[in-house]
């Protein structure tokens, strides 16, 4: 796979409009300027000039979302996490009036965040529905718990692979994203609803073992 590497310098009056058009893409940041990776062949981001020519690279690591197994193999693993959330006591308050395809949903989401299509973006309200869905909901240190441990758990009877590098992660981003929604959800929270869809990659460790 060739991807592309293309650097933006943007107006502060503008970032917000490029976030919003940039969402969907793996984007850094840092003040007023951004790299945007994409698979090639990439226009760039629509309204938006870059700073010179695109930078091309090939690569053959796989995204965390095709190494997971796709979009199959997170359906299997949130249907069976949701189903064990619904028998636990301490969690069971928060989610018994979920949506029926509240799993199915919740997978697109991680698909997006582990490199796959940005179909959370394009079809169910990006990064700030998902906000929406925490807002005044107060949840507690002890349901973050819980639900990190039966996710952990959920990944193991789903068969996701079970390699260092893909459970580093995999755990690395629940971790991240729950502590996240704690704070998302404490009353009178008012987080930023223009960041778009994170991206997850590959950690770093000192030595491969034959992951990623």
């Amino acid at each position: 796979m060739i991807v592309e590497y293309l650097r933006y310098t943007v107006p502060e009056a503008a970032r917000a409009d490029f976030e919003k058009a940039a969402a969907g893409h793996h984007v850094e940041r840092a003040p007023g300027r951004y790299l945007v990776r994409a698979p090639s062949p990439f226009g760039g981001i629509e309204g938006f000039t870059p700073e010179g020519e695109p930078e091309r690279f090939e690569t053959t690591t796989p995204s965390l979302y095709d190494w997971a197994g796709g979009r199959e193999a997170l359906v299997r693993l949130l249907t069976i996490f949701y189903g064990h959330v619904l028998e636990d006591p301490l969690l069971e308050p928060v989610f018994r009036t979920m949506d029926p395809h509240h799993a199915e949903h919740v997978a697109v989401w991680l698909g997006e965040v582990f490199g796959g299509p940005p179909a959370y973006t394009g079809s169910h309200g990006g990064h700030a529905h998902m906000i929406g869905r925490h807002l005044g909901r107060a949840i507690t240190e002890p349901q973050r718990r819980r639900w990190v441990s039966l996710l952990l758990d959920a990944a193991d009877e789903a068969r996701l692979p079970d390699d260092p590098e893909f459970r580093a992660a995999f755990a690395g981003y629940v971790e991240w994203g729950s502590r996240l929604a704690v704070v998302f959800s404490a009353p009178g929270a008012r987080p930023d609803p223009h960041e778009p869809v994170p991206r997850w990659d590959w950690p770093r460790p000192p030595w491969p073992t034959g992951g990623a």
